[in-house]
């Protein structure tokens, strides 16, 4: 981002503004997806996903100013939204709901892998090449694993309910969707929110190098690889409310410490932040896929996760960055902290569907 912001000459809030467009894309074709899965499988459509997103990726590379840039990331946002409602359906028709923590938390080792790989890849490539060297790359990895997914991949031989209007009636006013809406905005607010902005942070407003920084970000991920099974094991141990609770409390409070404390300890908080907040999403997508019954589970993906990621994708990233420009990123940061801190009151709320196995 700072590599970008430079070569666009583009404010702190405009480069935070970016993310928000790529979710609006990412909201409509979460959104739109129940739909998709009416006439294509689960499968084709995971793979129909994968292809655009490396369509989309090349298309950024060759973006020449703020606009197109926005018009990149939007197609972007529009090609990755149907993946998650698909994944979930078809990772959680392979098991048992007193499996899900586990093989969600198997699925959750690739973005916290990409947490790692990115910086690394962006560090080493802006040695040599410009920032859109790295987009060319990683849309390259994309269509290579749409040719590996289709030709390997399993399950998903099946197509998903179609939205109607009852249906999303009910679960709309639904109390425990809109308990998983805040939770998944705050979840992806402490994970990828801050993730999007925490290099700009420590480049302009706190005097890091910004190799430094990259592969500071980068060694912070690494331990979530086995942290994410850790959320996993205890989502299936001790219940996903108990571990969502837990989660807000340590996650709110790190991030909280990350946009005050003195740079004597932010590098530790930089650490173990992530370690944290990326137990989430086992907990979060066990619970989601808990609130409904099987059948309905890919529409409450399709609705829950959109949001969640406008908000703490979009929305966060760009409230940082204004922040950034008014006040500090610290306290925009810290106002973040603040809220996910907030949130540990609401797991305590959720009704799972009565066969799942938290609803005993």
């Amino acid at each position: 981002m700072p590599a970008v912001e430079s070569n666009l000459r583009i404010s702190h809030s405009e480069a935070g503004s970016l993310f928000l467009y790529m979710s609006i894309g990412y909201f409509s074709s979460l959104v739109g997806s129940g739909f998709l899965t009416t006439y294509w499988t689960h499968r084709k459509t995971i793979t129909i996903s994968l292809f655009s997103v490396g369509l989309a990726l090349y298309l950024i590379a060759f973006t020449q100013g703020i606009r197109s840039m926005r018009i990149g990331l939007f197609m972007l946002g529009i090609a990755a939204g149907p993946y998650i409602p698909s994944s979930m359906a078809t990772l959680t028709s392979l098991t048992t709901s007193r499996h899900f923590g586990k093989i969600i938390a198997i699925h959750e080792v690739a973005p916290n892998l990409a947490f790692i790989i990115v910086p690394l890849i962006v560090e080493t490539m802006l040695v040599r090449f410009s920032w859109r060297s790295v987009f060319i790359v990683i849309g390259s990895t994309a269509l290579i694993l749409t040719i590996v997914y289709a030709r390997y991949g399993r399950g998903g031989e099946f197509k998903g309910h179609a939205p109607n209007f009852d249906l999303m009636k009910a679960l709309i006013t639904s109390p425990s969707f809109g308990i998983m809406v805040v939770l998944f905005s705050l979840g992806i607010s402490g994970t990828l929110g801050l993730f999007t902005m925490l290099p700009l942070y420590l480049v302009t407003e706190l005097g890091f190098d910004r190799g430094w920084a990259n592969t500071l970000i980068a060694i912070s991920r690494i331990a979530c690889l086995g942290t994410v099974f850790i959320g996993g094991w205890a989502t299936d141990r001790f219940g996903a409310t108990r571990i969502l609770r837990t989660v807000f409390i340590l996650s709110g409070a790190l991030t909280l410490s990350l946009g005050i404390i003195s740079s004597r300890w932010l590098i530790p908080v930089i650490i173990f932040q992530p370690l944290v907040a990326v137990c989430f999403f086992p907990a979060g997508l066990a619970a989601l896929s808990m609130i409904t019954s099987p059948g309905e589970r890919n529409i409450t993906v399709s609705l829950t996760v959109p949001l969640g990621f406008l908000i703490g994708g979009g929305a966060t990233p760009a409230i940082i960055g204004l922040f950034g420009d008014m006040v500090s990123f610290g306290m925009g940061i810290a106002l973040v902290g603040g809220l996910i801190l907030s949130g540990a009151i609401l797991p305590g709320y959720l009704r799972f569907y009565p066969t799942s196995r938290d609803a005993t």
